[in-house]
């Protein structure tokens, strides 16, 4: 695994369900474009699972 993993929203949270907006929200993600930096662990992977179709995920 990686130890660090660039998130970037690419499609936009309109339409998506509540609590995919939240996961969203969540993952400090605001704007479309925006990449947020995580740290690579069980829970954030978790996170880009529920949302993987609105993001898009590199390792670093």
């Amino acid at each position: 695994m990686a130890n660090k993993l660039e998130i970037t929203l690419t499609k936009s949270v309109i339409g998506a369900k509540p609590a995919q907006r939240k996961t969203v929200e969540a993952l400090g993600l605001r704007k479309m474009n925006q990449t947020v930096e995580h740290q690579d662990n069980v829970a954030i992977r978790g996170m880009i699972n529920k949302v993987s179709h609105l993001v898009t995920v590199s390792e670093q």
